[in-house]
Parts: structure tokens; sequence; C-alpha cells
């Protein structure tokens, strides 16, 4: 074997070995990237993580506060957002914290089991514009607005959800989830 040849194989081994790396680079990335809505997870959804990790029993998140409210809540076209475990004192104290949402979001997945998907941050509009100019934004996301009334029998308030936990093809803080339906929901989960 010549010089050349052993140079040109060695050159096709480490162009191999790169594509390979790069593959597998890829790979992981697009992994991560499904997990949180078709995007690298931002500091928001990381923070929804970590706080509502323990929340993945309904019965945690009720020791904590939340109730249900509202059944399962389908969307208007297209997909649901699922179950809401509301915490009412956080919902009427006027503000908003990353770390304490109102909200912990749920999708019924038969037999009375959930999962649980993200968390919604609420803030009820009148108290909320009284100390502040401008709408409610979180880690740089900004708040919808539902006016009253409205299917939820809330007067006019903000609302941000967070899909940490489950896909969205339109968008992690989309209020509609098209990956989430509630077909198996049969009432108040135990």
């Amino acid at each position: 074997m010549t010089v050349r040849g052993l140079a040109t194989r060695f050159t096709f081994a480490v162009v191999g070995v790169l594509a390979v790396a790069s593959v597998c680079a890829l790979s992981v990335q697009a992994a991560e990237e499904h997990d949180h809505g078709g995007a690298s997870p931002n500091a928001l959804v990381k923070l929804v993580r970590q706080i509502t990790a323990p929340y993945k029993s309904v019965a945690a998140a009720e020791g904590a506060g939340y109730a249900l409210a509202f059944g399962c809540v389908s969307g208007p076209d297209t997909g649901a957002m699922g179950l809401h475990y509301v915490n009412m004192p956080l919902v009427m104290d006027g503000e908003i914290d990353p770390e304490h949402p109102e909200i912990i979001l749920y999708e019924p997945i038969g037999n009375g089991q959930v999962r649980l998907t993200g968390a919604d941050y609420l803030v009820l509009a009148d108290a909320w514009d009284k100390k502040h100019s401008s709408s409610p934004e979180l880690m740089g996301q900004k708040f919808q607005q539902f006016e009253a009334p409205n299917r939820f029998g809330l007067p006019r308030f903000y609302t941000l959800h967070v899909w940490a936990w489950k896909d969205n093809p339109t968008g992690t803080f989309v209020n509609w989830n098209t990956q989430i339906s509630c077909d198996a929901f049969n009432g108040p989960t135990q």
C-alpha cells in the first residue's frame, strides 16, 4: 500500500467518524426539540418542568391546594387544554410568580388516569391592570387575554399556558394543544 492510499483511507475514516458524530448530535437535538414543542427549551419551560415535577400525581397537586375546575377543556376547533387543577388563592392574589403557577395542567389518558402536561399562569385582568400599565409577560412570553363573558365563568383574565411536559406542534405557549384530547375523561379523577 502506498502512502497516498493510506492517506486516502485515513481521510475517509475521519470523514466517516465526523459524519456519524454529526448525525448523533442532530438526533439528540431533535429528540430534545420534540419534547418541547419544536424548540430547545427556554428558561421558562425548564422552570415549569422543575416546579411541576412533584405534581405528576394529582394527589400531590391536591395536597398543595390545587383542585379540578372546568372539567376537561376541549378546543373550539381542534385540540384541548385538558384538565385544570386550580389553586384559587393564587388566582385571587393578583400576582404572577413563575415558581407558583395558578394552574397545573393534565390530560386524561383513560381508566381514570391523567398525565401532567404543563402549567397555566392566570391573573384576573382588573387586579393586574390596577397595578400595571401593560398586559403581563413572564420571562419573555406575553399572556393572552380572555374577555368576559367566557366559557370559564371568570371575569376578564390574562393567561399563559406552558406545555412543558407535552409537545404542542403549534407552540409551547399556545392556549390550545392539538396533541391533547378530552375523549378519555369520564369525570373527576381520584
